[in-house]
């Protein structure tokens, strides 16, 4: 894996720039970003690709281990970078890949990055695996458009029962063991996962884009690039979803006989 995508989240301008310019002399990093607190760096990571986060501990407005539980999967690796050394124990059991102190010294930062880049390559590689499993899975179920499916779906919300037609979804995505359904400007918790609303949607409407996504392809209005020669479908409702590696030819070519 080459050219990794590093984030730095610290509210001290000067740390940041620091860390900044020693992850840019690794000549494996590419893009290296920053910002200043937990907030942004949910914003930032919900739109851009991520491989290690370099990340602070105690800052306004909420402290870095309040970041692990919005990372999006697979998680990037994690390298705390803090000032204080009495948070180790608590970093390590939440699983980063390393523990720097201020402030910064050279060698140890780059022996941190080294297990980080090893953390992130392995992460990459096994997400790779999982993605061809899928496609594999999918090719084998390719050509039955005449396997039955749903005219409507029931969906349980605020303690009723709503009805959703496959026709008024525009993008599905999963939620562990559920899926979340967004249709008409709303969203619902469906209890099936990904694979199983999958068999019951018509295929000649609905596209998988990525191992956890699912769109209907007339709700996609056009397909951007992203970073990292990624693909970014980019829907009727307004909602930009990411398109995985394995999934980019096969949009190309649902949405070319679409025209």
């Amino acid at each position: 894996m080459q050219g990794l995508a590093i984030l730095v989240v610290d509210d001290e301008p000067l740390a940041r720039r620091r860390a900044v310019r020693l992850a840019q002399q690794l000549p494996w990093v590419g893009q290296v970003s920053q910002v200043g607190n937990v907030a942004q760096a949910i914003d930032w990571l919900a739109n851009s690709v991520c491989h290690i986060i370099l990340l602070d501990i105690r800052m306004p407005g909420g402290s870095g281990f309040d970041l692990l539980r919005h990372l999006p999967e697979p998680s990037p690796a994690v390298v705390f970078v803090t000032a204080f050394n009495d948070q180790a124990l608590r970093a390590f059991d939440a699983h980063a890949v390393d523990y720097v102190t201020k402030p910064i010294e050279t060698g140890r930062f780059q022996t941190a990055m080294e297990r980080a880049r090893a953390a992130a390559e392995q992460a990459g590689n096994a997400d790779r695996i999982r993605e061809l499993e899928e496609v594999v899975a999918n090719l084998r179920a390719t050509g039955d458009s005449a396997r039955p499916h749903v005219a409507e779906l029931w969906v349980r919300a605020s303690g009723e029962y709503v009805r959703i037609k496959p026709e008024s979804i525009s993008h599905v995505g999963a939620e562990r063991d559920y899926v979340r359904i967004h249709a008409e400007g709303q969203s619902y918790l469906y209890n099936e996962n990904l694979a199983t609303l999958e068999r019951l949607l018509p295929a000649q409407q609905f596209l998988r884009i990525h191992r956890s996504t699912m769109v209907r392809i007339d709700a996609v209005e056009r397909v951007k690039s992203g970073q990292f020669h990624s693909l970014i479908a980019v829907l009727n409702d307004g909602a930009e979803l990411r398109v995985g590696r394995t999934y980019t030819a096969a949009i190309r070519a649902r949405l070319a006989r679409r025209d």
